[in-house]
């Protein structure tokens, strides 16, 4: 991999786990939310997770690396799990997610120790 791409992969897959491990907690904490809430919380869970899904498909697009299709996928997977209210196997896919994210940056920090830059 070459430096510009690595550093562009890398700052892609530190920006996505971030933000899937967000989506997971808010995943997470609408189990506990009181029944009334639940409607509201998952709708707006599922823009949250729509909206980390456009960011890897923009790192996808840029890189083209099969780990952030990946994330995409199980990220795919969770939001659709969320929208049936099964949040612990929804949690779980983002989880898978978060590990297609992090293969992704480690490949990119070999790049960058090699050059001293991390």
């Amino acid at each position: 991999m070459d430096l510009k791409s690595a550093i562009k992969t890398y700052q892609f897959a530190e920006r996505a786990k971030s933000e899937l491990i967000v989506g997971s907690h808010l995943t997470t904490a609408l189990i506990q939310f009181p029944l009334a809430e639940k409607p509201g919380g998952k709708r707006m869970l599922v823009m949250v997770l729509q909206s980390i899904r456009s960011e890897l498909d923009f790192a996808y697009g840029d890189t083209g690396l099969s780990e952030f299709k990946k994330a995409i996928d199980h990220l795919n997977e969770a939001i659709s799990l969320t929208e049936s209210m099964d949040l612990g196997a929804a949690s779980e896919r983002i989880g898978r997610a978060v590990s297609a994210a992090t293969t992704a940056a480690q490949a990119a920090w070999e790049t960058l120790n090699e050059h001293e830059l991390l």
